[in-house]
């Protein structure tokens, strides 16, 4: 891990780490809820006729919805979908995702948001989805963890994951911190580009059908199995953040 951060820190310019903040995705990475996700895509658009790829929805996780629709759209009818056809489309997804979603957290998430509130740091959610009772669900599973002025959803952003915008307005309602004043928690590739992009180290814990060498290959600097493995390793990378120096 040290060699990581160093490597980070003389990539980016910077000398040291100044963390005041953690970046959390939302789906895979506090709940466990991307098989619905996968399977309520899969079945909207198998229901439309519309052709998707293996994996496709683990590769396209992070998007808006509209951009996923009109992925779609263009491989199967080489144009993009309509705002009627859109919200139907994500209307119908969404309904399927409230029954085949368990609704269960991942194992070692929120002992991950506890130990860095214990720590000082600021968790930040920065989320591709729009759906509207997900401040709710938030705050029964993480009561007082989030708040609107510290999570970025679908509805703050012009351009989603894998654009930079999603993250770099994370660390602008973290505090308007720079990037070595955060690190990221992901996924998803998407995800893992947007946080890349806007220059934030960026941790990937990979709990979906992904091979380790997507996430890598995204600019993951690290790759974790689980939350909880995670979990583990956050008492090191937190001590280094503090120490090391260039």
């Amino acid at each position: 891990m040290t060699e990581l951060l160093i490597h980070y820190i003389q990539n980016y310019h910077f000398t040291r780490f100044d963390l005041k903040a953690v970046l959390f995705d939302m789906d895979g990475v506090l709940y466990d809820s991307m098989s619905a996700h996968d399977e309520s895509w899969q079945q909207t658009m198998d229901e439309l006729n519309l052709r998707h790829l293996p994996n496709e929805f683990y590769l396209q996780e992070g998007r808006i919805g509209k951009s996923t629709i009109d992925t779609i759209f263009q491989r199967n009818l080489n144009r993009n979908a309509t705002d009627e056809e859109i919200e139907k489309i994500y209307a119908r997804k969404t309904e399927l995702f409230q029954q085949y979603n368990s609704g269960d957290i991942l194992p070692g998430a929120a002992e991950i948001l506890e130990y860095v509130q214990a720590n000082g740091l600021k968790p930040v959610l920065v989320t591709g989805s729009g759906q509207p009772s997900l401040l709710d669900r938030l705050d029964t599973h993480f009561p007082g963890v989030f708040t609107p002025k510290t999570m970025v959803t679908a509805f703050d952003v012009e351009h989603g994951k894998p654009d930079p915008e999603p993250y770099l307005m994370g660390l602008q309602k973290g505090g308007n911190l720079k990037p070595n004043q955060a690190i990221v928690i992901e996924n998803a590739p998407l995800g893992i580009e947007s946080a890349v992009g806007a220059g934030i180290f960026t941790i990937a814990v990979n709990t979906g059908p992904l091979p380790d060498s997507v996430l890598t290959n995204a600019g993951a600097s690290a790759v974790f199995g689980s939350m909880e493995a995670l979990l583990e390793t956050m008492p090191e990378i937190l001590q280094l953040s503090q120490t090391i120096r260039i």
